[in-house]
């Protein structure tokens, strides 16, 4: 493999660092380096036709032609992601790695190699001079960029049962946290495409083992087919008309949703067991982590009491991808989050908000979810 990364060196790099040093022309001037969120979902991307619009890209075509969902200017931005790439390769690290790394450069320059940004913020992955990233002209080199964007990775402790967003904010340390994560499915297809144009490296694709003991690399910021947004205005402590719990959700899912739904309207107790909660006693009443305890013990699954540990119960799952009875946390950190619900399918989520408030339904667009598990 280092002579795979020796190799792409004398390839491909030079070009790309001759690219580079034009990247302040007018084309560069509306990228907006940190700017929130793309217009789009970017959920349901056709990784064949990406590959192959990259693939004519690589061979010299000269962009007027080609499309690339989520890429405005991908004759600039795809050699930039083979450059990300290729970094990976050349040190060695695995496909979820590389797969950070472009969503990373992605939210921070639109893969283009700024020579400006905030503060004095510069780059592919906008490092910064004065924090130590190297020099303005090392870090306008897209081959140093990228591998020191690695190198920084591979020191985060359990970075591979990381989220993406979680993974790339560990290494940012952005003010936008979760902004990474809606470039994950284009991240995804592009390293897909270029590494299949590298010999052998379909070697090293998936040194990720054991996926499924592990948290999903998504947290996409797309919303599951729906938002819950079409329900308007949800007044507090009631369910919302015309919701009915799907009919294809796993009958304990059902079990346990139809439970949480009862408890609507009680209050919240901090540290509460949720076994009584219409009773007179305030501890009999329901916090978020013992609600979604309760309505699954009345389903014959036994979840543990605390939100900090629920989050390990069950798989990982994509928010992208959720069932009726999966759990969502939020708040804190991915690993260790401080607030958890139930999805309730639809778009639509139930839980036991904070004090003063009561057990409630809400929208999952009001949800900003760092980890999401199925416990079924």
């Amino acid at each position: 493999m280092k002579g795979l990364g020796a190799g792409i060196g004398v390839v491909f790099l030079s070009p790309i660092l001759i690219a580079g040093t034009g990247m302040m022309l007018a084309s560069s001037a509306d990228a907006v380096q940190g700017s929130g969120s793309f217009s789009g979902c970017l959920s349901d991307i056709d990784s064949d036709k990406i590959a192959e619009q990259v693939t004519k890209i690589l061979d010299g075509a000269s962009g007027k032609d080609v499309h690339v969902e989520g890429l405005d200017l991908p004759a600039e931005q795809v050699p930039n992601a083979q450059t990300i790439v290729a970094a990976g390769l050349s040190l060695d690290v695995p496909k979820k790695g590389q797969i950070i790394a472009l969503a990373t450069a992605m939210q921070e320059s639109r893969l283009r190699n700024l020579g400006y940004g905030d503060r004095d913020s510069l780059g592919l992955f906008q490092q910064r001079p004065s924090q130590g990233w190297g020099s303005a002209q090392q870090i306008r080199d897209p081959v140093y960029a990228s591998e020191q964007f690695y190198k920084h990775l591979l020191k985060v402790d359990g970075w591979q049962q990381m989220t993406v967003t979680q993974a790339a904010q560990a290494v940012q340390k952005s003010g936008l946290p979760d902004a990474y994560a809606q470039w994950e499915n284009l991240a995804t297809a592009l390293q897909s495409a270029i590494a299949k144009t590298f010999p052998g490296a379909g070697d090293a694709d998936d040194k990720d083992t054991n996926q499924d003991e592990k948290p999903s690399t998504s947290t996409t910021g797309c919303a599951p087919g729906q938002d819950g947004s079409g329900f308007g205005r949800i007044p507090e402590g009631s369910v919302p008309k015309g919701y009915s719990i799907p009919k294809d959700a796993d009958p304990k899912a059902r079990k346990a949703i139809a439970w949480a739904m009862h408890q609507l309207g009680t209050l919240y107790q901090w540290g509460g067991s949720c076994t009584n909660a219409h009773g007179p006693d305030p501890m009999g009443r329901c916090d978020c982590s013992s609600l979604m305890q309760q309505a699954y013990a009345h389903a014959g699954i036994t979840l543990t009491r605390t939100t900090y540990t629920q989050v390990g119960e069950g798989r990982a799952v994509s928010p992208a991808d959720l069932k009726p009875g999966d759990l969502v946390f939020s708040r804190g950190s991915a690993a260790r989050p401080e607030h958890v619900g139930m999805y309730m399918g639809e778009g639509l989520v139930i839980e036991a908000p904070r004090t003063t408030k009561p057990v409630r339904i809400t929208p999952i667009k009001d949800w900003d979810i760092l980890a999401a598990r199925h416990v079924l």
